[in-house]
């Protein structure tokens, strides 16, 4: 209920606004000093950054401060990249820390299509993806091959595998080949499937070392 009070006043106390609500009273006070002049400085600050930030356009916008992080980010796949060859990829295989975090990698991400033995077989079922256990290879058995096609995905994505880059990153997409590597032997010969973009013809051995490029060659399994 609404009633009136005389405003409450003394020198150590609280004013109170002269009226009652449900037996609540307001404080009238004036607000400190320096509430007061933060909150000033906060609305000139405020004025101060608009003008400059959207009429006078200084200083980078939020799409342009991404637009550089995220050309950072591939300046820095590219420098990585340009780091790796198929010997670098066969000694990752043999690294026991790499292969494992790969084979997490694999189990979580690649299993529903290649089958946790890489085989692409579940019991009698045939699985989307091509198997990994042999050495037959649909878009070339180097390990900077398959890196390549686990990176960019199949040439025609909507018969073979889409690119995993994006989503995993450069390292889990090294790691994973690696883990596959983990299952070959450096030097096996390397046999390209029937129906391989690469054919020639002719069976090939697996090189053990080639530096790679800024943009390697579209090929793997």
């Amino acid at each position: 209920m609404n009633s009136s009070s005389p405003n409450k006043s003394t020198d150590n106390g609280p004013v109170l606004r002269d009226h009652v609500y449900d037996g609540i009273q307001e404080y009238d006070q004036k607000l400190p000093n320096w509430w007061l002049f933060t909150w000033y400085i906060t609305i000139v600050w405020f004025v101060i950054a608009w003008v400059a930030y959207y009429q006078l356009h200084v200083g980078e916008s939020g799409q342009e401060k991404v637009d550089g992080q995220m050309a950072a980010i591939k300046a820095a796949q590219l420098k990585e990249m340009e780091q790796l060859s198929d010997e670098k990829l066969w000694a990752m295989s043999q690294d026991e820390k790499v292969v494992s975090a790969g084979a997490a990698t694999f189990g979580t991400t690649c299993v529903a299509c290649h089958a946790p033995d890489l085989s692409a077989h579940l019991g009698a079922v045939k699985l989307p993806g091509l198997p990994l256990n042999d050495t037959e290879w649909k878009h070339g058995g180097n390990p900077l091959q398959i890196l390549n096609i686990v990176r960019k995905g199949a040439p025609d994505i909507t018969k073979g595998m889409p690119s995993w880059e994006p989503q995993l990153g450069l390292n889990r997409v090294v790691e994973v080949v690696a883990f596959v590597l983990s299952k070959h032997k450096k030097g096996e010969p390397v046999t390209l499937a029937a129906d391989s973009p690469l054919k020639a013809g002719a069976a090939t051995t697996a090189p053990a070392a080639a530096a790679v490029s800024a943009t390697p060659p579209a090929a793997g399994k």
